[in-house]
């Protein structure tokens, strides 16, 4: 079972690690429903992204407090698009985003992201990185990756970031993706997956 920070107690913090918003704190929730990325993790993540996050489209699939999204537009990248069922999550997100000052390049979208997803693709629209950090344990990995196999909201040679806990698998990929690196923090671990259109 994984272990999850307590977030009852008052409310907590996370901050920008580099960028244009460098330092700037984020405010999370005081409950379990969002486990936000670790700024060890956080990190490493997008040490690893590199340069290529400058100027991408990225969607943030289960957005939380936007911690993701955020510290990818703080790095350069030119649009983001937040996804979240949680209406009390997108107002944290709304907030957060007031915070960096980036609402020109930022757009909120309530609902499933599997099914937002799904809609964005449809309407032609693509993205360069998704971030997929869901709660654990719900199914949510699997259904992300199964609609990258039908209906791809990636562009060809884009990266879906995932979040998992060490107890959990990766599902199989279907045709056209490749896992391209797996790294272990802990018990968390984070899978990149190319989107190569076949």
């Amino acid at each position: 079972m994984p272990s999850y920070p307590n977030y009852n107690t008052e409310e907590q913090y996370m901050r920008i690690i580099t960028g244009k918003a460098r330092g700037l704190q984020l405010t999370v929730p005081k409950t379990y429903d969002v486990r936000p990325t670790a700024d060890r993790v956080k990190e490493s993540v997008f040490n690893i992204i590199g340069s290529k996050i400058i100027g991408a489209e990225v969607l943030d699939l289960f957005a939380g407090t936007g911690n993701l999204g955020l510290e990818s537009w703080s790095r350069g990248a030119a649009a983001v698009t937040f996804i979240d069922a949680s209406k009390e999550s997108l107002r944290l997100v709304r907030s957060n985003i007031v915070k960096c000052r980036a609402e020109a390049d930022c757009r909120v979208l309530q609902g499933s992201a599997p099914a937002v997803a799904e809609r964005l693709a449809a309407a032609g629209e693509l993205f360069d990185f998704a971030f997929c950090d869901p709660p654990y344990n719900k199914g949510w990995i699997e259904q992300i990756i199964a609609l990258l196999g039908k209906k791809s909201f990636l562009r060809p040679g884009g990266y879906l970031v995932v979040e998992r806990s060490a107890h959990n698998a990766l599902p199989e990929l279907p045709a056209g993706c490749e896992l391209v690196r797996s790294s272990r923090y802990g018990e968390t671990i984070v899978d990149f997956i190319c989107y190569n259109m076949l």
